[in-house]
């Protein structure tokens, strides 16, 4: 062959190869613009189904136990609340990162309920766009990714971890489960031992959100087999569904069952930990039920028939709730049915799973991932949860995903047949999740909706009672609560419900059979003796009242009101030395305790302690600035030192609040007259007395400065007075007129 035809041969060779790069370079632009528009498009519809939260209140379930009344949450983030996060076991669990999560939003946005709805909708589009990036990773397929993360973004049964405040845990575990699969595929492509020690950093950060991730170890083998195909049964099937081979996108080193296994040995080590650590924190808090209260056996049936419930609810989900009450038995027929379904589908995805491997993964995912939560170990008093399917449901969404790809992939329409079933189904579950999102609105909606649904829901029903209680609606209130009793006799926490909707409608006999009722059933029920204290002090039966209160503390030592309350008895009795600790107690117990402030100042205050008084009711005014009590105290207490201003800028300020406010307006009267601004005086005293004509006080003082205007005539009006309310002062009243 001649040189030029050599020369042409490899020219022409060279231009196909360069032809070829090109035509990657153009095939892989094309896939991230692709991969960028899905993500575009998730992101999209996934602010339009849950971009009403930004218009949603915290609820009173669990909310308040989280956030609006958590002293150490709602302060924002310093080294105390840090600390308490990693030690305490409240709300009967152990996640320290969700509480610094839920501290960071409140140092950032306060109480604005607003804002922490966006920060758990913001973690779960996060959740979404990693899902969908690894699964595309993982199998390149990256319409089928997409798909598998626009249902896991916008199915209905997820509304209840992104609109509930109290669940962040939910969107943050999952956040650091995703990163841990990020960083698993990136380990299993390229082992090392520093990408090794990034896996086991997400999935600790994981589980110190959420004691949810002890299953992602077991996940993690699952995806060793399919899609990473780090092992295998046998020969795939090679139509791009099976397991990979070296020609795909993604090929991993295979090995043996044993060595992947003794891998995350560090993994199922920390998921036994924290196992551990959320069983102590649960039975600790009371919340585990025994298996007196659900025998093993109802515990069983309820597990089977839940996991076919969540199944269908994945398919139709009508009828959702905050809470299913625990059903009083199960129809033989649907245990035994769900046993069989159950097991049916598991020996057909295994019999498959050589073939179609992401069957036989997306099932045991969804089995797996729910066993923390299937209610063998029974934790509170629901049957089943939403917000359980969280993580689960990505298995099933695997199954449904690349089996419908299998089922009419030799389709001649295939092309047209899979995005439009797709997208009916996406926007049908657009429209169902935009209208639960909508029952999360407020507490009233929420629970509302949820007793419509849902049927004997005795739990539902005394939580909105407490809601129309606050809203002081309490008769309502008292229906749900007696309705609750109806359903369920021995639910103590309703009969103290309405002993204490009695208690606020003054009728003091009533509410203390109900308070004793309930103590009848559970003795060692701290709130009750609490409640029947502040029902005796009301009667001036002191010293009954402080027994109850020391057995509720003795049940409960961590009980803030309780200790409050012991220590105002006590100050009723005048023993400030022994109230004092207790007040000292339950600020240290609960730091922003308003009301127990309040009373220690008050009692400094009476000790002359003018200055420590004054530090304790400022505290009060910061941690509510509404207190007017707190303003008209803080007022004396400035007043005492001499710094008149400042105490009239805080009487103006409790008169603000609280018009009606007699004693502030005796106090502002006094401030006045010590002025010498003896007409504005009078003005005050009159008011005080308008509002409490037996006023003894208010009439004295009332008296002098006629007095110190030449009155005489309207100073023994006032003196006349006295005599029938305060002999004593119309006494001293008298001498200053008749000197």
């Amino acid at each position: 062959m001649s040189k030029s035809k050599v020369q042409r041969k490899v020219a022409t060779q060279k231009e196909k190869g360069e032809d070829k790069s090109s035509q990657a370079k153009i095939s892989l632009l094309d896939g991230r613009r692709l991969t960028l528009m899905i993500g575009l498009v998730l992101i999209v519809a996934t602010l339009a189904v849950f971009w009403q939260v930004r218009n949603h209140e915290f609820v009173t379930f669990d909310d308040d136990d989280y956030v609006t009344e958590n002293p150490y949450v709602k302060v924002g983030l310093n080294p105390r609340g840090v600390i308490w996060a990693f030690v305490a076991m409240h709300s009967n669990n152990w996640h320290p990162l969700t509480w610094l999560s839920h501290m960071l939003d409140c140092e950032l946005f306060g109480l604005n309920p607003s804002r922490h709805h966006l920060t758990s909708l913001l973690f779960h589009i996060a959740n979404t766009l990693l899902l969908f990036l690894v699964f595309n990773r993982m199998t390149g397929a990256l319409w089928k990714s997409g798909l598998v993360a626009a249902l896991f973004a916008l199915h209905p049964l997820h509304v209840e971890s992104v609109a509930w405040v109290a669940e962040r845990k939910d969107v943050l575990s999952t956040f650091f489960w995703m990163l841990t699969m990020w960083a698993y595929v990136r380990f299993s492509k390229a082992p090392s031992f520093s990408s090794y020690l990034l896996v086991l950093f997400w999935f600790a950060l994981g589980l110190l959100s959420k004691p949810m991730l002890v299953t992602l170890p077991f996940v993690m083998l699952l995806l060793d087999y399919w899609p990473l195909g780090r092992f295998q049964w046998g020969q795939g099937s090679g139509d791009g569904n099976s397991l990979p081979r070296p020609s795909m996108r993604f090929s991993a080193q295979r090995s043996s069952i044993l060595h992947l296994v003794l891998e995350k040995v560090p993994f199922f080590v920390l998921s036994a930990v924290s196992s551990f650590l959320t069983y102590f924190a649960q039975q600790r808090g009371g919340t585990v039920k025994s298996l007196e209260f659900f025998p093993l056996g109802t515990r069983m049936a309820n597990s089977l028939v839940s996991y076919v419930a969540y199944m269908w609810k994945m398919i139709w989900p009508s009828g959702l709730s905050v809470l299913y009450p625990y059903p009083e038995g199960f129809p033989i027929w649907q245990v035994v049915g769900a046993g069989l379904f159950l097991v049916g589908v598991s020996v057909l995805v295994i019999w498959v799973g050589r073939e179609r491997p992401y069957l036989a993964v997306g099932w045991l995912w969804y089995l797996g991932t729910l066993v923390p939560v299937i209610g063998l170990v029974q934790v509170g008093m629901q049957a089943m949860a939403d917000r359980y399917t969280y993580v689960p449901l990505i298995g099933l969404f695997i199954m449904v995903v690349w089996g419908l790809g299998d089922l009419i992939g030799g389709w001649r329409d295939r092309r047209v047949v899979i995005p439009v079933s797709a997208g009916i189904v996406v926007l049908a579950f657009m429209v169902v999740t935009w209208a639960q999102v909508r029952y999360w609105k407020n507490s009233m909606t929420l629970f509302s909706h949820a007793l419509k649904v849902t049927s004997n829901n005795f739990l539902i029903e005394n939580k909105l009672g407490n809601v129309l209680f606050r809203q002081n609606k309490v008769e309502e209130a008292m229906t749900h609560y007696a309705e609750a009793l109806r359903i369920n006799p021995n639910f103590v926490e309703a009969r103290n419900n309405i002993g204490n909707a009695l208690l606020r409608q003054g009728k003091i006999d009533e509410a203390m059979t109900h308070y004793g009722e309930a103590l009848k059933k559970a003795p060692d029920y701290a709130d009750a003796h609490n409640n029947l204290g502040v029902a005796l002090v009301r009667q001036g039966r002191i010293q009954e009242a402080i027994t109850h209160y020391a057995e509720a503390l003795r049940i409960n030592p961590h009980f803030a009101e309780g200790q409050n309350n012991l220590g105002f008895a006590l100050a009723r009795q005048g023993k400030m030395d022994e109230a004092i600790p207790h007040y000292g107690e339950a600020i240290r117990i609960k730091p922003g305790y308003a009301e127990a402030h309040y009373n220690f100042g008050v009692a400094l205050a009476r000790q002359g302690r003018s200055p420590e008084a004054a530090s304790h009711f400022s505290e009060a005014l910061r941690i509510d600035p509404d207190y007017a009590e707190a303003h008209s105290n803080l007022a004396n207490a400035l007043a005492e030192q001499g710094r008149i201003e400042e105490a009239m800028i805080h009487y103006t300020r409790a008169l603000r609040i609280k018009p009606d406010f007699a004693e502030a307006h005796y106090n502002f009267g006094n401030a006045l007259l010590h002025r010498g601004e003896i007409e504005e005086a009078i003005a005050h005293y009159t008011e005080a007395l308008r509002r409490n004509p037996n006023f003894s006080e208010a009439h004295f003082s009332m008296g002098l400065a006629y007095v110190m205007i030449g009155n005489r005539n309207a100073a023994r009006e006032e003196y006349r007075i006295l005599r029938t309310i305060n002999p004593e002062l119309a006494m001293t009243l008298s001498q200053k007129i008749f000197k």
